[in-house]
């Protein structure tokens, strides 16, 4: 499971079921093709500090992401560099997301998360 996938899940059925945690049993780095347009566009969609808060988390990956978004992220290589290495290459293989308002946890086997 990418950590773009991560970003817009929430738990079923609750009102406080985001940011999943994830309990990592096994993480990948996967090189992704760079398309800084697509990132640019996925700025706007994403819940930026939940990102920050799963990539802290994540101690195995190295983060350079910013505080915040940059004022002309678009313009911003560095920055598009690093949030597209951050979403599309780290990838959870196996592990459990677990939902912050009622403590359930979702498997994630062989990249995808199972919601049911």
């Amino acid at each position: 499971m990418k950590l773009i996938t991560h970003n817009m899940l929430m738990s079923p059925g609750t009102r406080n079921g985001f940011p999943l945690a994830i309990e990592v049993e096994s993480l990948e780095e996967v090189e992704a093709d760079f398309n800084p347009e697509f990132i640019a566009r996925m700025v706007e969609k994403l819940d930026y500090p939940a990102l920050l808060q799963t990539v802290a988390s994540l101690s195995v990956v190295e983060g350079t992401l910013p505080p915040q978004v940059p004022e002309k992220y678009a313009e911003d290589e560095e920055f598009l560099k690093a949030l597209h290495h951050v979403l599309l290459e780290v990838e959870i293989v196996e592990g459990s997301l677990v939902c912050p308002e009622t403590a359930r946890k979702f498997p994630i086997k062989e990249g995808i998360p199972s919601m049911l």
